[in-house]
């Protein structure tokens, strides 16, 4: 999953609607400043039935896990499921970038992947949103109504490579539903 501007109501949001027992991992990244602390896991967990990690570098990726992108750094998923950090080019003004996160867990799980892309002010997530979908994965966009900042998810759904669009409070629902049902 993917947000910049308003991504922490977004994920509560979500996240709060997920069961104890969700059978996936999910990977989050939101921009920040590198200078930011990494609270966000800890605010995130107020809201979610799963454990929230601030992974360290060469992280095992756990099913019913969700693992933040640090401040200041790319997450990356390496072949071997592990998770890797950089401090390559920001992405759209972005480090960590959603971009970064889409092509590495794309390459690594394919058609075993659904994408989210949540709001934000740029047009970060949305060309691996088009990676994810020609590897066979799932690709979920936030609907521009719900979006407290419509460009990300905008942008995503213009790459003509979204299978859904969803607004804010029906994407955690959906996937329960789709995930975990």
């Amino acid at each position: 999953m993917g947000a910049s501007w308003g991504g922490l109501n977004a994920y509560t949001q979500i996240l709060s609607a997920l069961p104890s027992r969700f059978p996936a991992a999910i990977l989050l990244v939101q921009h920040q400043h590198a200078s930011a602390e990494n609270r966000l896991p800890w605010l995130l967990a107020r809201y979610c039935a799963l454990p929230v990690i601030a992974p360290e570098d060469k992280e095992v990726i756990l099913p019913g896990h969700v693992y933040v992108a640090p401040p200041g750094y790319h997450m990356l998923v390496n072949e071997d499921e592990t998770l890797a950090f950089s401090v390559g080019r920001p992405v759209h003004f972005s480090r960590p970038a959603v971009d970064e996160l889409f092509f590495s867990a794309g390459a690594v799980y394919g058609r075993h992947l659904a994408a989210v892309i949540l709001t934000g002010a740029n047009e970060d997530g949305a060309a691996g949103i088009e990676y994810i979908h020609r590897r066979g994965g799932y690709t979920i966009a936030q609907s521009s109504v719900s979006a407290e900042a419509p460009t990300m998810p905008e942008s995503a759904v213009k790459t003509g490579a979204v299978s859904r669009v969803l607004d804010l409070e029906a994407i955690g629902p959906f996937l329960a539903e789709k995930v975990a049902g």
